[in-house]
């Protein structure tokens, strides 16, 4: 029986996304805008103005306080997981950032649009792409893979939505983008995996 690849990408995402936030813990407050400002988060006006660009991408490795990168990380490993192992490496990781930048993008168009200057980092827009992606890939197999299910998906969106919109400081907009850019990249990225008969012979 075929051995199915570990999640390398989830757990070297994990270890990033920790030993930065454990990096500028020493040298200040990860809570603080400012200092966070200073070390690559978003910013509408230094994208647009500055042209910084790199922020788009920096502000995916960051996370105000511990409470905020462990929320992530909890979610990162449980889809990534299964996401990985299903998808394969590369497309995961193309789905990851897409959906991390095209989050970022559709918030901070809509924040210009209102007028609204906000100091904004973390990986959801990119975890929300990954949890839109598993919901095409369960689709995908008729509506179930492993233990997940299609009911089980749509339930851990509506209920992932809902706690960003009820709660303050959130970037909803980020969350949105990345689950409909993780949907549409997954629907032209995967490809269902054919069954295949294992023979197993004794001796």
């Amino acid at each position: 029986m075929k051995k199915r690849p570990e999640a390398v990408c989830t757990t070297g995402l994990i270890v990033i996304n920790t030993a930065v936030f454990l990096i500028l813990s020493v040298f200040g407050q990860t809570e603080d805008a400012y200092f966070m400002l200073q070390h690559g988060a978003m910013y509408e006006s230094l994208v647009i103005d500055m042209h910084q660009y790199y922020r788009i991408v920096t502000s995916i490795f960051l996370h105000f306080g511990i409470q905020h990168l462990l929320n992530n990380m909890v979610m990162l490993g449980a889809l990534g997981w299964n996401l990985e192992r299903e998808i394969g490496k590369v497309r995961f990781l193309i789905i990851y950032f897409i959906s991390g930048i095209a989050g970022n993008i559709l918030s901070m168009y809509l924040n210009i649009i209102h007028d609204v200057q906000v100091v904004s980092a973390g990986a959801s827009g990119a975890i929300f792409g990954l949890m839109g992606a598993l919901v095409y890939v369960v689709i995908a197999n008729r509506g179930r893979l492993g233990r997940l299910s299609g009911r089980g998906m749509l339930i851990l969106v509506f209920l992932s939505l809902y706690f960003g919109l009820t709660s303050s400081g959130v970037d909803n907009w980020a969350h949105i983008g990345g689950l409909i850019s993780g949907f549409i990249l997954a629907v032209i990225l995967y490809r269902r995996k054919r069954q295949t008969e294992n023979n197993v012979y004794f001796s």
